[in-house]
């Protein structure tokens, strides 16, 4: 069996990885000149600035793949026990992800915080409901409008109320076996005494990882080679590019949707109208350098906010980068922003820096992703209609988890139903 994959990003790497580990003939493509996808690393003035997510968890699959690749003596672990901040009513308050930060934080009322303990009370998702309905029910209008809602929605850039259950929140709730309440969920893990897997990156950045899984299978993966179609052949398929065609029994596409519409439409033209019908949303980071010596994660902005950024990462603080912050701006928070220059989007992020933070920021660089994160809306119904032909796979984070060990662990978990069948 011959299996071909369509990208180079941390699926399509991890892909690789994985079938080469079971001596699976692969072979795989990626347009840009450089691997990683969104999980790549620039240095800029002697800064080490994350394009993509600015830390990941180190689980016991990232570890493995970390001593696999010899990249223990890289890694840097960060310090997850500080704060979270979100921008309310002007002013910085504690996002009350512990027992202590729950009684002392004043971003809730007293009867805000009581309202959070009626939550085991209540029931499951209800069919229809959205993600904004699911937790004002279950913890209070104060707790899902302040925090709840932008600390799951921020990723994505995407209002939850256009967000629904069974295709968002509630699949994560699935994975993680929560169907009922979510607090005596965290009581029973608390008492449990199971850790969090640590925070980590790398010394030249989450990028290390990327470039280290593509230099131990270079050569089965060809860099600046996009797949311009995909044809379906007799036994197999044929995969298309300006080099030349790729025979292979198997394909998996780990690209956007919208790409991997385009590229299934010889296949099924069905699954290509369907396919096209995800929304993405386009987001803008701006990195910033700061003397703001602030002790925390980052900071949550909700999109009621008077603000035109989506939130905060104060990597200076927590991963001990020294002095940068990364600012996020979304159509949501700035309806101007794909009109913007980098150098406006520059001058706005660092302008909301310091009105939040009280402390000047200097732009340091701009990157925009356009398509962006998966926005997880309404649109997502779609998901209903989604049926592949045989021989023919996703692995990509609209259909999976968005964080990068769940790409990982979906990467392996399909190698392994490959090489099963």
């Amino acid at each position: 069996m011959k299996i071909g994959v369509v990208g180079a990003g941390i699926s399509g790497l991890s892909l690789v990885h994985s079938l080469a580990d079971r001596d699976v003939d692969v072979v795989a493509f990626e347009a840009r000149q450089e691997p990683g996808g969104i999980m790549r690393s620039r240095h800029v003035d002697g800064h080490v600035l994350e394009l993509g997510p600015q830390r990941l968890r180190l689980t016991p699959k990232i570890e493995s793949m970390v001593d696999e690749l010899g990249l223990r003596e890289q890694l840097r672990t960060g310090d997850d026990s500080k704060p979270l901040y979100v921008y309310h009513d002007g002013e910085l308050s504690v996002v009350p992800l512990s027992v202590r930060e729950a009684v002392t934080t004043d971003l809730l009322s007293p009867l805000g915080k009581l309202r959070i303990l009626k939550e085991p009370l209540t029931g499951p998702a209800k069919p229809g409901e959205t993600v904004d309905e699911y937790l004002v029910r279950k913890f209070g209008r104060q707790a899902a409008r302040r925090y709840l809602g932008p600390l799951y929605s921020g990723l994505y850039g995407t209002d939850t109320r256009d967000m629904l259950m069974e295709y968002s929140l509630g699949r994560a709730l699935e994975n993680a076996g929560i169907d009922g309440s979510v607090l005596l969920w965290v009581g029973r893990k608390v008492l449990s005494g199971r850790e969090t897997p640590p925070i980590c990156t790398f010394q030249d950045g989450l990028g290390q990882l990327s470039q280290r899984l593509y230099d131990a299978h270079a050569d089965t993966i060809a860099l600046e080679t996009a797949v311009n179609d995909i044809l379906d052949v007799d036994d197999g398929f044929e995969l298309v590019t300006d080099a030349g065609v790729e025979r292979v029994d198997e394909v998996i596409l780990t690209t956007p949707a919208e790409t991997s519409a385009k590229l299934l439409a010889s296949v099924d033209s069905d699954l290509e109208a369907t396919l096209q019908r995800f929304n993405y949303n386009p987001i803008g980071m701006v990195f910033l350098e700061s003397a703001f010596d602030g002790d925390g994660i980052g900071t949550l902005v909700p999109s009621h906010a008077d603000s035109q950024i989506s939130g905060l990462t104060w990597n200076a603080s927590f991963l001990g980068r020294d002095r940068v912050f990364t600012c996020y701006i979304d159509p949501g928070s700035d309806p101007r922003m794909n009109e913007r220059s980098d150098d406006e989007l520059g001058t706005l992020a660092a302008t909301e820096f310091e009105r939040i933070t009280g402390s000047p920021a200097t732009p340091i660089d701009v990157h925009r992703w356009n398509p962006g994160m998966p926005a997880y809306d309404r649109s997502w119904t779609a998901m209903d209609d989604l049926e592949l032909p045989s021989g023919v796979h996703l692995c990509s984070n609209f259909v999976g988890r968005a964080g990068i060990p769940g790409r990982v662990r979906n990467a392996a978990r399909l190698a392994a139903e490959l090489t099963d069948d």
